[in-house]
């Protein structure tokens, strides 16, 4: 059952929006990004760099790209608004190792690619990632090309990153009308469905086919998925929650 976020301040999603198995229906945003440093960053600058060391001697694969990161999320009425700075990818990489990972909020969207047989098709990623063997829809985080206006365009992000991950158009398929929401330790993710009208097996074949062709080579396989069975694959434990809406027959 898809419930109401309560409103108020979200520096802290957990403990006002509703449980994380709880998605919630969206129906606009208000994500503005500021141009001052994110506080997270100031503050913890040098162990950022310190850790940003480690990884990329781990994988130097790994780039430190310019990204948004929230400081402040409130829901009310069915928006989402927000305030976020622009921070190196290392900064995030940083936060999401704290145990308790205060002090920002990351959002970012998850376009949910369906075929006509009913599936849900995802990818998993490369060992060239942050995320190595996780299955989840192709995403990124929201980044400077993502800033329309001083907002952010969180449906533009989305169509950009399935285009390059996967070379899918979203313009090929019919977009749900609502966006929804959900949320695990301050990361929250919004999804939307988008339904095409080819096979499973079709749209599979066109991932394949683009991936050599992808620069980035961040993905290594195309997962099809037909139920919410949670041990399937390797699942980014904010796939969960989609997995059980859709598959429960919500919003199919």
């Amino acid at each position: 059952m898809i419930t109401p976020f309560a409103p108020g301040l979200a520096g802290r999603p957990a403990g006002i929006w509703p449980p994380s198995t709880s998605p919630v229906r969206v129906d606009a945003f208000d994500l503005s990004v500021v141009d001052d440093p994110h506080p997270l960053y100031v503050v913890h600058q040098a162990e950022i760099e310190a850790n940003w060391e480690r990884e990329i001697n781990a994988n130097p694969h790994l780039f430190n790209g310019q990204m948004v990161l929230q400081r402040h999320l409130t829901y009310d009425q069915g928006v989402i608004r927000g305030v976020a700075h622009v921070i190196p990818y290392s900064t995030l990489l940083w936060w999401r190792k704290r145990p308790d990972p205060e002090g920002a909020l990351h959002l970012f969207g998850f376009a949910v690619i369906v075929s006509s047989d009913g599936a849900i098709i995802a990818i998993r990623m490369s060992d060239r990632t942050a995320n190595p063997g996780q299955v989840y829809c192709a995403a990124g985080s929201l980044d400077l090309s993502d800033i329309v206006d001083g907002k952010l365009d969180v449906a533009g992000n989305m169509a950009r990153e399935v285009r390059e991950e996967t070379g899918l158009a979203l313009s090929e398929a019919e977009a749900d009308q609502h966006f929804y929401a959900s949320h695990k330790d301050n990361r929250i993710v919004v999804f939307r469905l988008y339904r095409f009208p080819v096979t499973s097996s079709e749209i599979k074949a066109r991932i394949e086919a683009h991936m050599p062709h992808d620069k980035e080579q961040e993905i290594d396989g195309v997962v099809i998925i037909r139920s919410a069975d949670p041990i399937a694959h390797n699942y980014n434990p904010l796939m969960l929650p989609i997995l059980d809406c859709f598959f429960s027959g919500i919003g199919r």
